[in-house]
């Protein structure tokens, strides 16, 4: 550092993980979710034309009441209400500013502007759980039905 020059160094989400399932006595290190085949599909029409729906971890908790663990849908007005305060990695980041987690006001700049299509109305909470068999059985099929109520073409999927 002392040429001035500022180095950025990642956080590994990966071995952070591995060394905390470790840490808690689970026997065998966690395994990410893979596919043999890639699940997504080619867009069918230009970013300028298609409606994005964001779907995002942080949840619809209070302070002060227990946290249910479940989906949920929420009007993108309820932004400021999520719960930020579970899972997430203090040291690396923080969530003073809910456009890194659910970035409703940006997007609508980039519909203003011509770049997207639309916003859907709603965005798509899902729980941090992290269960690999639940994500495919449950919850991936409940995001999509509400992403098809809301005619959403294209997610944005942002981790807390």
């Amino acid at each position: 550092m002392g040429n001035g020059r500022i180095h950025r160094s990642y956080v590994s989400y990966i071995d952070k993980s591995r060394n905390y399932y470790q840490a808690h006595g689970y026997e065998q290190p966690y395994q990410w979710a893979h596919y043999d085949e890639v699940p997504f599909q080619k867009m069918q029409k230009m970013m300028q034309e298609s409606r994005i729906g964001i779907v995002t971890t942080a949840d619809q908790g209070k302070r002060d009441s227990p946290r249910d663990k479940k989906l949920f849908v929420a009007p993108n007005t309820e932004a400021a209400h999520l719960f930020t305060e579970k899972s997430w990695d203090r040291e690396a980041t923080h969530t003073d500013d809910s456009e890194t987690y659910l970035p409703v006001a940006r997007l609508e700049e980039l519909v203003e502007a011509g770049r997207l299509g639309s916003l859907s109305p709603r965005f798509y909470g899902v729980p941090t759980d992290y269960s690999q068999r639940l994500t495919r059985e449950q919850d991936a099929p409940q995001i999509e039905r509400w992403m098809r109520e809301d005619n959403v073409e294209a997610a944005l999927l942002i981790a807390l």
